[in-house]
């Protein structure tokens, strides 16, 4: 027997297997009708360690009504339970508070109630462990029942119009259950505030439930707090916090490095260095706006909206550019050609496309999610970002393999080994990220539930350094210097002339003017006649080798 994760989405089986939420990606039939939409709907929905519910109803399965509260990983307290009447500091305490949270019937079920009566209506809010699961439900009695029938209370097993909960004696942090009544003709009734404090780590489900049906169309309304020992990031985010601080430290580092060299060599900079320059900046920005985010979020509970899509937006921003930095480069940019000519606007076309799937994607993960776990619609858009960077990394080989034929035909032997230098680190990154993606595929098949919720933080760190290496590789291979020459763009009488007699003059031979310029026509009109591949209607046309 199967329950629904609140807002319709995969399916929780009673030997309890807790369901990522859905966050509704039904309907969306194209890509910018998807980001728009996820846009409004995320901004008015914040994730949070503090969970709001509004007026939510409950899901009907088997003899039961549930809706579930969040689910987070938590630490174990540092410090000893305390109570709510305390003002202590929160440092090293971990739990779950039940604040403000209220329920209220349907009028027409008060009404059918005895005035007389104390207690009218149950409802329950249990907090489980994802492997405390089999405790919860009648699957250890053999049953798919979820409430407790006349059968099971004959057998002393629970109690009936309660929800069937196995308590182990020996684990006083099991499956915890903490029971509301209605009153009389009430159609209203408040909890009365409650923390349960996380005395063992673990991935943590909240659910309220209630067995009668005469209280259907029940809602709930308050929030809860989800606390961990040092805040209230939750704990699959928590080390990425700290991976995002040094992460600014080494763009800093980076971008340091980098200006020194700009200052130093200011007369021979290029085009191609301003591009450069602004991926790190971005890259800067990025770091630092998601260290605060994570920061704020940690000591408030709640994420700052606004810092939250700036962060976002950088975020897809320097995807982006840095994608289209290593395509030009590939193409030749500033080495080989002058300009990208007639293929300016398909580069400025892909560039879009992969800036809207990447920002859609991004706010789906970042406001959109408020549980520990992605739901359906984080796969959803994962597609088209990868089939977008797919499209990048075939354009960018086979840019590369005509760079790299190019400089060859035109004996361009310090360009040349530029590129190949450039073109082994490539191949060294996709094939990484080839294994990655199977250990990323490996990890999720083998953790359904997140239970390995410590680890996780390990899959986006690694893109994000990743980025960092593909750029530090171009800052290195590219940095400004004195000699220009070996990898810049010039006139076509001079610039593989210079670059050659640069290097034989160190060996004493002289290399005569008139022939070498010969030498050199006669290599470009080959390379004209040559260049003629073409990848997916994104190849250069005959134009582009003339303004050569």
């Amino acid at each position: 027997m199967t329950i629904p994760c609140a807002g319709g989405g995969a399916a929780v089986r009673f030997r309890f297997r807790p369901p990522p939420p859905d966050l509704h990606s039904k309907g969306y039939t194209n890509l910018i009708s998807i980001f728009m939409i996820l846009c409004f709907t995320s901004i008015s929905h914040v994730c949070a360690s503090i969970h709001d519910y509004q007026n939510e109803t409950f899901i009907h399965r088997s003899n039961s009504f549930f809706f579930h509260g969040g689910s987070e990983g938590l630490y174990a307290s540092r410090v000893p339970y305390f109570n709510d009447t305390e003002d202590n500091s929160l440092n090293g305490k971990s739990f779950i508070r039940f604040e403000s949270i209220t329920f209220r019937r349907t009028k027409e079920s008060a009404e059918n109630k005895n005035t007389m009566q104390q207690k009218t209506g149950l409802v329950e809010a249990i907090v489980v462990k994802v492997r405390d699961r089999n405790n919860i439900g009648g699957a250890y009695l053999n049953s798919d029942a979820i409430c407790c029938t006349p059968e099971h209370a004959d057998n002393g097993s629970c109690k009936v119009g309660e929800v069937i909960i196995r308590q182990n004696p020996d684990d006083p942090s099991g499956p915890k259950r903490i029971q509301t009544f209605f009153e009389g003709k009430s159609e209203e009734t408040k909890m009365v505030l409650q923390t349960v404090d996380i005395s063992s780590t673990g991935m943590y489900y909240l659910y309220f439930m209630f067995c009668d049906p005469e209280l259907k169309d029940t809602t709930i309304s308050g929030r809860t707090v989800w606390r961990n020992p040092d805040g209230y990031l939750p704990g699959k985010m928590m080390p990425l916090m700290t991976f995002y601080g040094l992460m600014s430290l080494a763009y800093l580092f980076l971008g340091l490095f980098w200006f020194l060299k700009f200052v130093q060599y200011w007369k021979d900079i290029i085009q191609l260095h301003y591009h450069i320059t602004a991926v790190i900046g971005l890259g800067m920005c990025e770091m630092a706006l998601w260290y605060f985010e994570y920061s704020n979020f940690n000591s408030t509970g709640s994420r700052p909206m606004v810092i939250t899509l700036w962060a976002v937006t950088f975020t897809a921003v320097k995807k982006t550019v840095s994608r289209l930095l290593i395509l030009v480069v590939s193409m030749g940019y500033g080495v080989v050609r002058p300009t990208l000519g007639g293929i300016t606007s398909k580069v400025y076309l892909l560039g879009v496309a992969y800036f809207v799937a990447s920002e859609a994607l991004e706010l789906v993960e970042h406001l959109g999610n408020i549980n520990d776990f992605s739901g359906k619609a984080r796969l959803f858009l994962v597609l088209p970002v990868a089939l977008l960077d797919a499209c990048f990394i075939l354009w960018i080989f086979s840019s590369l393999s005509k760079t790299l034929e190019k400089l060859q035909i035109r004996k361009s032997m310090a360009k040349l080994e530029l590129y190949r230098k450039f073109t082994n680190s490539l191949a060294v990154t996709v094939l990484l990220s080839v294994l990655w993606i199977g250990y990323e595929l490996y990890f999720h098949a083998s953790d359904p539930l997140s239970e390995l919720w410590r680890r996780a933080w390990i899959i986006p760190a690694f893109w994000t350094l990743l980025a960092y290496v593909i750029l530090l590789v171009i800052c290195i291979l590219w940095a400004p210097s004195q000699n220009p020459t070996r990898y810049a763009y010039s006139e076509e009488t001079g610039d593989d002339f210079d670059e050659e007699a640069a290097k034989l003059a160190g060996s004493g031979i002289k290399v005569s003017g008139d022939m070498s310029i010969m030498l050199e026509r006669k290599d470009r009109k080959a390379s004209v006649a040559t260049d003629h591949h073409v990848f997916g209607g994104l190849g250069e046309d005959k134009e582009e080798d003339k303004r050569e």
